[in-house]
């Protein structure tokens, strides 16, 4: 208690009008803020008549009319600068008059903004997240500038102000918002992402201890589960086997059809060379490669199929040349559409569409464990694997046809031996 005493007897707070400001017999209240003798003084945008101010209270005269809101207001402003005393010296802080002010006006090192923010983690992942994630950061950041200077006319916010509130406006605005792409509006899952990503800005704030209060801790995350398109046994073998003309379309369905027998994605496929092609321990012929995406190393055993269409361009592939004729994935995608048009496909196929189509159609309908297929599609949780694992009817079918036989074989066999004691006896 003492040392508080101590302490409170520099600290000074009190009011004053700045007279070399007058203008018009009005001049701009002042708070001033007095530690150890050094002085801070902030302007509160207020204005009063010097004729009625008290320069011994340091307040307007009680019978001025505008005496009643300013006082309140300068009441206001006495108690919160009290409170950044307070909070500085709970903060074990050093007490001035200038880290006071800076506290009072949000400018100390303890408030941090919302673009500071972004900076840093943007700045800070350059080296840790994939090219493609920081771009869809970047994205986030031009929503999230859009959102501040329509919203609150602003170009950034105090992480400390930010609330449930600010996330749910940022979540409508998203939905009914002018889209950055004007020609693909926001989804209802784009909307998600876009406030995923803000959540784990959120999340890196609390680690720096830049925020004590996480603002999403009352908001969920809402995606829609859809189900992907992918082609069945019939479908994959009309994709391999029909007629096409165009020599883009030909390579196009190549390199699918070979994401189908490897389970590969669009980024993987691409980046293949002859180099990964490697003899395994068994004398097959293998893919040695990582994931892009997650970095992790995958070893497929090539199908023959899938080494069929390798050999088909192995005159194009030597060291590091590419394996497959692979186009942009804009370009891909657009030819796969006009692919499964020709061949009276009516599914969304898309580059993506070849993994669950390998994970479904060719493996795990065909009994393939789900150990091996994660394995095998370079996931490092079993549970990423399920989303492509979607059983098919026919193997449902099946299945349960070989469970009926194995159920009637153990009833039959039960009641032969039945039988068999009552005739004993």
């Amino acid at each position: 208690m003492r040392e508080y005493m101590k302490t409170s007897k520099t600290f000074s707070i009190h009011f004053w009008l700045n007279t070399a400001k007058k203008k018009n017999g009005m001049a701009p209240v002042y708070a001033r803020i007095t530690v150890n003798g050094k002085r801070a003084e902030i302007s509160l945008k207020r204005y009063q008549s010097v004729s009625s101010w008290d320069s011994k209270t340091k307040r307007p005269r009680p019978r001025t009319p505008n005496a009643p809101a300013l006082n309140a207001y300068l009441d206001q402003v006495y108690s919160e600068l009290l409170a950044c005393h307070k909070q500085l010296l709970s903060e074990f802080k050093l007490i001035t008059s200038q880290a006071i002010k800076a506290r009072y006006l949000g400018e100390d090192e303890q408030e941090k903004t919302l673009m500071e923010l972004v900076d840093y983690h943007n700045t800070t992942m350059k080296t840790v997240l994939k090219s493609g994630t920081l771009k869809n950061y970047y994205t986030t950041e031009r929503y999230l500038k859009r959102f501040l200077k329509a919203k609150i006319k602003s170009t950034d916010k105090y992480l400390k102000q930010l609330s449930y509130s600010f996330i749910i406006d940022f979540e409508q605005y998203l939905r009914k918002g002018p889209s950055i792409n004007k020609g693909q509006p926001l989804n209802n899952n784009g909307v998600m992402k876009h406030l995923e990503r803000l959540k784990k800005l959120m999340n890196l704030a609390l680690q720096l201890e830049w925020i004590e209060k996480d603002p999403f801790v009352r908001f969920k995350l809402k995606f829609t589960k859809h189900q992907r398109d992918y082609l069945s046994e019939s479908e994959l073998q009309i994709f391999e086997q029909g007629e096409l003309k165009a020599e883009y379309h030909k390579n196009t369905r190549d390199v699918f059809v070979f994401s189908c027998y490897t389970g590969l994605s669009y980024t993987d496929v691409k980046s293949l060379t002859d180099n990964n092609i490697v003899r395994g321990i068994d004398g097959y012929y293998w893919i040695f490669t990582q994931r892009e995406k997650t970095e992790q190393p995958i070893k497929i055993p090539l199908l023959d199929k899938a080494l069929d269409i390798i050999k088909k361009y192995d005159n194009n592939a030597h060291g590091n040349a590419k394996l497959l004729p692979v186009f942009s994935n804009q370009k891909t995608n657009i030819y796969l559409k006009e692919i499964t048009a020709i061949f009276e496909i009516n599914k969304n196929i898309t580059f993506h569409s070849a993994r669950h189509t390998f994970a479904t159609t060719v493996t795990l309908s065909n009994g393939v464990p789900i150990e091996t297929v994660s394995k095998l599609l370079g996931h490092s949780k079993l549970s990423t694997t399920q989303v492509y694992a979607r059983v098919i009817e026919e193997k449902v079918s099946v299945d349960m046809k070989s469970l009926r036989k194995i159920l009637s074989y153990n009833i039959n066999k039960s009641v032969g031996k039945t039988i068999a004691n009552v005739n004993l006896h």
